[in-house]
Order: C-alpha cells, then sequence, then structure tokens
C-alpha cells in the first residue's frame, strides 16, 4: 500500500495525538491488519496487537474481549458498510481513531483492484461525532489537519487549506 509514498505528516500527527492521550506501554488492538503504523506504535513502546483481516462488518470477535486497554482505528471506518455495529462491541474503555474527511471538490476514494480498498463512507466532523457518540462513545479531543500534495491545479491548491484527516479520542460511557 506504501510502495511508493509514506504517509509521513499523517503518521506523525497521529502517534503525537496518541501519545497525547495514551501513555505507553499500553496494551492496543488496532483494527486492521499490521501496517507500517502498527510498527510505529510497537516502536514506541506500546504493545499492539491487529486484527487478522475478518470483514469488521460481519465478525466482532477480536473487540469483544477486555484485553485491551485502548482500541485504534486509524483509517477503517470509512471502509465498512455499518461501522456503527463494530463500535457497540468494543469492550475498550478508549478509542482512539482517525478517519480522511469528506472533500467537497473530491469524489470518495475507490481502488479498481482491490475490494478492500474503498471508501464506503467519507464523513464531515459532525457526522463521525454523531456515529461516535449514538455507538456509546463520549469524546474527550479531536483534532483535524490538512494533507497538502506537491501537484498542480485547482483541488492541490484546495488540499492546502481544506483539512484531510480527522482524528478523535473518545471513552465508552
Amino acid at each position: 500500500m506504501y510502495e511508493n509514498t509514506y504517509p509521513e505528516k499523517r503518521f506523525n500527527k497521529t502517534l503525537a495525538f496518541l501519545q497525547k492521550h495514551i501513555p505507553q506501554p499500553a496494551k492496543i488492538l488496532d483494527l486492521g491488519v499490521s501496517n507500517p503504523f502498527s510498527e510505529i506504535m510497537k516502536a514506541e513502546g506500546y504493545e499492539v496487537q491487529n486484527t487478522a483481516g475478518e470483514d469488521l462488518d460481519d465478525d466482532f470477535h477480536a473487540v469483544q474481549t477486555g484485553e485491551y486497554d485502548v482500541v485504534t482505528a486509524f483509517e477503517i471506518f470509512e471502509h465498512l458498510l455499518a461501522p456503527y455495529n463494530i463500535l457497540k462491541e468494543i469492550q475498550a474503555e478508549k478509542i482512539v481513531t482517525s478517519i480522511p474527511l469528506k472533500l467537497w471538490f473530491s469524489p470518495a476514494y475507490r481502488s479498481k483492484s482491490d475490494k478492500w480498498d474503498r471508501h464506503y463512507h467519507e464523513f464531515e466532523d459532525w457526522q463521525f461525532n454523531w456515529l461516535l457518540e449514538k455507538s456509546g462513545w463520549q469524546i474527550k479531543d479531536s483534532i483535524k489537519w490538512t494533507h497538502p500534495v506537491k501537484k498542480l491545479g485547482i483541488r492541490p491548491i484546495l488540499r492546502n487549506f481544506t483539512p484531510r484527516y480527522y482524528a478523535v479520542y473518545a471513552e465508552k460511557i
């Protein structure tokens, strides 16, 4: 997935936000298969276990144990058809999650070659907040940031000041 690009700014912002709310060595269940950010969290002193690639729209087993201090889900919920269901099933008391925000000037992302690499949802911040609150989470902190690209055009210019990512720290109600 990161063959030609490495999202350094996104990873740095996400790590700083995680460290602000979750002290090491927390036990983390990271939704999604092992990835470069999972390895960054491990290198920073977190004990990280990833899910195994199961369909999180249907299989909630991984989140139904209380074995973890926190669940993380970085750019996961936009891929699910019904993220409400798994959010309701999480037994951990804390969640740190991030999503790409809906961009009014760009259509939802869809890979034509990988059926798992598609965004069913691209949320606005208020929609994601509502989803978390309705599924039993109280938002304690959030941040947004831009994702400029080094290209020419109207959309690249808009990316300089339109927030692209949104991260939330929440606790179970």
